[in-house]
C-alpha cells in the first residue's frame, strides 16, 4: 500500500509541518509500519515554469538552437539546447527550466544519475552562453508512463495553465513523498488513503477531515432506467446509479497527480474517478456502458460450467459454477469483483453509464482469481473482505466527483440491494483488564480518548465499546488492549514481571524420543540433514519400488511448484540418498547423516485425502558411506534402542523385502514382535541411480512405534559382589541359521544366573564342511547372592547345548 504524504496531510491538516522521517517513525510505532519512503523532489532544485520567447539557429552547430526564455520577475535567460521538439522560429511554449545552480534527478533518456542528482551551472555550448537547462520529463525524475504527453526524446511542454515563474515541480505534482506501508490482511481499512489518514490522525492526535460527501442527482428516478436482481449470497450488497450525458475529458491535474502517486496512470475523467475512489476508500467500482446492457437489467448470478467470457484485456476466460458473474438480461458483462467484460466497456462515445459498487465474498474472489489466472487491483481488495457499509459511501463519493468535474448528469436515487445489514460489533469496556494484560496503568478516560480518535464509540449506559464497521479486526478484549498499547506507545510500556502462577516447562514424550534419537546419532558421528517433504513420483522408479506397491499411493499437491515437487513423500530415503550423493560427488569422505523425516501415508479408504488427513509419521533415518559396514549401522540402531529403554528383545528378520536394499544385506528391525523399521546396504542399482560409487548403508526407525514401547525409567543395579564364571563355546552351524536364533536359545536356556553372551568369532573356510560356518560365543554367568559352583554352570551349559542341538547345531571338535 502506497500513499502520497500531500494527500494524507490534506485529510489531516494538523500534521502539515510533520517531516517525512518523523511521520515514518510515528506511524511505524503506532502499528502502521512504513517500509520506506521516497521524496519525489529530493534532487530537484530551482526549477521554474519558463516560456520560450524566441528560438534561433546556433551558428556553429547543425543541431543546437539558442532560446530566449522568460522565467518570471528576473530577466529572460538564454539557453542552448539540442531538443528536436524546439525548432528554429518557434515560440510560446511553456517548459520546465532549471536555473543556474539548480539540480535535476535523471538523464534526458531516463538514465540514472548520482544519488544526489546533478547540478546545472552556467556554461558555454559551442562558444555560446547557456544560463540553464530546459528539462525532459525524465530529467525531473518522472517517466512517460504517467506523463504520456511527454515526447520520447525532447523537452516536456507544459500546458498553458502553467504560470510563468511558478515552481514547476509543484505544478507537476512532484513536490511530494510516497510512503510504502506493510499492511496486515486483517486491517483491510488501511488499504485505502482514508484508512491511512485516519491512522495518522490518531497517531498524532489531530483531527481527521474526510471529504464531505454531498447529496447528488437530479429529479429523475434511477429505477426507471435499471433493475437489479441478486441471485446468490456471494454478493452481500450491490449498489448502482446511472449517469446521463457523459462528457469524456481529461481529469484535472490535482486528480491526475494523486492517481500517479498511487502508481495509477490517468486515462480520462470517468476511469480516473473510479480509480480515485478505489484508492481513496478502498472500494473497487466499475462503470458499464448503459446502452450496451441488454434489457437494462443487472443480474448477479453464478456462471455455468463450460461457459467462456471475454474480459476487458481481450482474453477468453473459461468459467464454472463457482464463479460469480455480473450479467444483463441476455449475457455476462463482468467477472464480479475482478474485471468487466469487453462487451460492455466504456468507450469515448458513451452517452449513459451505469456505476456499480458492491460487496462480494472475499474467499470466493480469491479462489476465482487463482482458478482463471487473473488478479487485479479490485480483486486484491475484495479478497481481503470489504466492509459492506463502504459500498454506498464510495458510490456517493464517485457521483459527487462526477458532478464536481462536470463529467455527466447523475440520475436521482440509488439502487441498493442490502438484505442482511451488518450488525454493529459491541465489546465490553474493561480498562483494568487491558492494564493487566499490558502491565500499564492507563486511566479509563485516557483509553476512551484513544478509542475516540479511531472512531470507536462508547455507550456509557451499557459500558460497551461500539466498533465501527470498517474495523473488522476488532473482535475481542485482546484486540482492544492492542489498540490501547499502540497509541499509548509500545516504547512507553514499563518493564514488569508476569502475573499469575508459573508452570514447569517440558517436552512431550514423543519429543523426548526424538531428542534421544538426535543425541545418539550425533554422539556416533552423524550430522543432521533436512530434506524436502515434496517429491517427484519418479522417485519410486529410481528406488526400484514395485508398480503395485501401496507405498506408491501418495498425497498429491494441488498447486505444486513442478512435477519434481508434486507429491508428499511416503518414504524418507530419497532425500537421504540425494544428500549422500551430493556429498559423494563433492568428494567428501566418510559421510554420516541422519534426519527426523516426516512421511505422509494416506488412508487406504480415502487415498485422495478428501475427508481424512494422511498419517503423518516421523521416521528416524540414518545413512552413511565410507568407513563402516552393515554391522556398524546395526550397532547404531541398537544404541538408540538402548537409550530409549528397549534392551533385550530386539531381533532382525532378513526377509525385509525392500527392493532398494541389497537382497542379502537387509533386515527388518523387530522389538517384542513388532516391526520397528529396517536397515541394510543400498542396492547396487539404486546406488548407481543416485551416482553413489561407494557402499552405502541405510536405517529407518518408525518413531511412532518406538513411542509405544520406549521407557526412560532406569533401575539402579549395584556393583556385583561375587565373581563371574565364563564359558566359551565354538559351534558348527548350518549357514541358514541366523545368529539371532542362536542367541534366542542361549537366553532361553541359560537360566537365572546368565548375565551376558557375546559373539566373538565367525569363520568359514577349508576346515569347515560345505554349507556350514563356525560360530563362537563367550557366555558369562554370575549369581547375585553367592559364588557359583561348577555344577551350576555345567547344568546351564548342558541346557544351552541341548537347545542348540535341536536346531541342528553341533559343538566344533
Amino acid at each position: 500500500m502506497n500513499t502520497s504524504i500531500n494527500w494524507i496531510k490534506d485529510l489531516v491538516p494538523g500534521i502539515k509541518e510533520v517531516g517525512d522521517q518523523e511521520f515514518r517513525d510515528a506511524m511505524t510505532m503506532s502499528g502502521t509500519k512504513v517500509e520506506e519512503f521516497n521524496r519525489l523532489n529530493k534532487n530537484l532544485e530551482k526549477i521554474v515554469v519558463g516560456q520560450i520567447k524566441s528560438v534561433e539557429k546556433h551558428q556553429d552547430s547543425d543541431h543546437l538552437v539558442i532560446c530566449q526564455v522568460e522565467v518570471g520577475a528576473d530577466a529572460p535567460v538564454q539557453i542552448v539546447t539540442g531538443a528536436p521538439n524546439i525548432p528554429v522560429g518557434s515560440s510560446g511554449q511553456k517548459v520546465p527550466v532549471v536555473l543556474d545552480g539548480g539540480k535535476v534527478a535523471g538523464g534526458h533518456d531516463g538514465s540514472a544519475l548520482p544519488a544526489d542528482g546533478i547540478k546545472i551551472k552556467k556554461g558555454k555550448l559551442r562558444g555560446v552562453e547557456s544560463d540553464g537547462m530546459m528539462c525532459s520529463i525524465e530529467e525531473l525524475g518522472a517517466d512517460r508512463e504517467f506523463y504520456p504527453d511527454a515526447p520520447e526524446n525532447g523537452i516536456y511542454i507544459l500546458p498553458d495553465s502553467a504560470e510563468v515563474g511558478e515552481d514547476a515541480v509543484h505544478f507537476l505534482g512532484l513536490d511530494d513523498c510516497i510512503f510504502e506501508y506493510e499492511i496486515t490482511n486483517n486491517r483491510v481499512d488501511c488499504y485505502s488513503v482514508l484508512g491511512i489518514a485516519r491512522e495518522a490522525a490518531a497517531t498524532f492526535n489531530k483531527p481527521f477531515c474526510p471529504p464531505v460527501v454531498t447529496e447528488t442527482g437530479d429529479d429523475d428516478d434511477v429505477n426507471k432506467y435499471i433493475s437489479v436482481s441478486v441471485e446468490d449470497e456471494l454478493c452481500s450488497r450491490y449498489t448502482a446509479r446511472v449517469v446521463k450525458n457523459i462528457r469524456i475529458a481529461p481529469s484535472p491535474l490535482w486528480m491526475q497527480h494523486r492517481l500517479m502517486s498511487q502508481g495509477i496512470r490517468p486515462i480520462n475523467n470517468i476511469v480516473d474517478i473510479t480509480n480515485y475512489v478505489m484508492a481513496e476508500y478502498g472500494q473497487p467500482m466499475h462503470a458499464y456502458d448503459y446502452d450496451r446492457i441488454a434489457g437494462h437489467k443487472i443480474v448477479v448470478r453464478r456462471a455455468k460450467d463450460g461457459e467462456t467470457f471475454q474480459t476487458l484485456d481481450e482474453q477468453e476466460r473459461k468459467l464454472d459454477s463457482d464463479i460469480l458473474m455480473i450479467c444483463d438480461g441476455e449475457k455476462e458483462i463482468g467477472l464480479a469483483g475482478i474485471m468487466g467484460g469487453e462487451n460492455s466497456k466504456i468507450t469515448d462515445d458513451v452517452k449513459t453509464m451505469l456505476f456499480e459498487a458492491a460487496t462480494f465474498d472475499g474467499t470466493n474472489i480469491r479462489k476465482t482469481t487463482k482458478r482463471i489466472g487473473l488478479r487485479t487491483d479490485a480483486s486484491g481488495n475484495f479478497e481481503k473482505g470489504l466492509d459492506p457499509e463502504l459500498a454506498l459511501e464510495a458510490m456517493n463519493r464517485a457521483c459527487q466527483l462526477i458532478e464536481e468535474l462536470d463529467a455527466g448528469d447523475v440520475c436521482g436515487g440509488v439502487i441498493d440491494y442490502y438484505p442482511n445489514k451488518k450488525e454493529q460489533v459491541k465489546i465490553p469496556f474493561e480498562p483494568d483488564k487491558y492494564n493487566r494484560l499490558l502491565g500499564t496503568d492507563i486511566s479509563a478516560e485516557q483509553q476512551l480518548a484513544y478509542f475516540k480518535n479511531i472512531e470507536v464509540g462508547y455507550d456509557k449506559d451499557t459500558n460497551m465499546l461500539l466498533i465501527p464497521s470498517f474495523r473488522q479486526d476488532l473482535k475481542c478484549d485482546a484486540d482492544i488492549a492492542e489498540e490501547v498499547a499502540r497509541f499509548f506507545g509500545y516504547e512507553n510500556i514499563p518493564t514488569s514481571l508476569p502475573h499469575g502462577s508459573t508452570t514447569m516447562g517440558g517436552v512431550s514424550f514423543a519429543q523426548r524420543v526424538i531428542d534421544t534419537a538426535s543425541e545418539t546419532a550425533e554422539f556416533l558421528g552423524f550430522s543432521q540433514a533436512m530434506t524436502y517433504s515434496f517429491e517427484s513420483p519418479k522417485v519410486f522408479d529410481k528406488l526400484r519400488i514395485a508398480a503395485d506397491d501401496a507405498i506408491r499411493t501418495t498425497v498429491k499437491i494441488l498447486n505444486p511448484l513442478g512435477e519434481d515437487f508434486s507429491v508428499m513423500r511416503t518414504l524418507p530415503i530419497n532425500g537421504m540418498l540425494t544428500s549422500l550423493s551430493t556429498n559423494y560427488n563433492r568428494r567428501n569422505k566418510d559421510v554420516r547423516l541422519y534426519e527426523m523425516a516426516k512421511v505422509y501415508i494416506p488412508d487406504p479408504e480415502d487415498p485422495a485425502c478428501n475427508d481424512k488427513l494422511p498419517d503423518e509419521r516421523v521416521e528416524f533415518t540414518l545413512g552413511f558411506y565410507g568407513e563402516g559396514d552393515f554391522f556398524d549401522m546395526k550397532g547404531v540402531v541398537e544404541e538408540f534402542f538402548t537409550k530409549v529403554g528397549l534392551f533385550d528383545k530386539i531381533t532382525y528378520d532378513p526377509n525385509a523385502g525392500k527392493n532398494f536394499l541389497h537382497p542379502g544385506r537387509q533386515a527388518n528391525v523387530i522389538y517384542d514382535g513388532k516391526v520397528c523399521g529396517y536397515l541394510g546396504e543400498v542396492h547396487p542399482e539404486v546406488a548407481d541411480n543416485y551416482s553413489l560409487g561407494d557402499r552405502t548403508y541405510l536405517a529407518v526407525i518408525d518413531l511412532p512405534v518406538i513411542n509405544e514401547m520406549a521407557v526412560f525409567d532406569r533401575k539402579y543395579t549395584g556393583i556385583a559382589n561375587f565373581p563371574a564364571t565364563t564359558r566359551d563355546i565354538s559351534m558348527v552351524v548350518p549357514k541358514n541359521i541366523l545368529v539371532g536364533q542362536i542367541e534366542d536359545v542361549i537366553a532361553k536356556n541359560g537360566g537365572s544366573n546368565l548375565e551376558s553372551y557375546k559373539l566373538f568369532d565367525i569363520y568359514e573356510g577349508a576346515q569347515i564342511k560345505e554349507g556350514f560356518k563356525s560360530v563362537a560365543y563367550n557366555i558369562v554367568f554370575r549369581a547375585k547372592d553367592r559364588t557359583l559352583e561348577e555344577k551350576d554352570v555345567t547344568g546351564a551349559m548342558d541346557k544351552i547345548l541341548e537347545g542348540l542341538t535341536k536346531i541342528g547345531i553341533e559343538l566344533r571338535k
